[in-house]
């Protein structure tokens, strides 16, 4: 399967964004007061997962979009 140059840069700037996005979310909900009741919370790990999640997410399709871009070079 070939992806278009476009496609693919749209698909490195998602991976980009996500680890923008994400580290910045897991520091503000790890200073939260509800992350933390002698351990962590169930908001907190629920939160903690969702980050993992899609930090794997957005590192795959980053991955991909890179492999787009370099397949799409003559």
């Amino acid at each position: 399967m070939k992806l278009s140059r476009r496609t693919s840069a749209f698909l490195v700037a998602f991976g980009v964004w996500s680890w923008v996005i994400w580290p910045t979310f897991l520091r503000n909900f790890w200073k939260d007061p509800r992350s933390w009741d002698d351990g962590p919370t169930g908001f907190f790990t629920v939160h903690l997962v969702l980050v993992a999640v899609s930090l794997a997410f957005g590192t795959v399709i980053g991955v991909l979009g890179v492999r787009g871009l370099r397949a799409g070079r003559p």
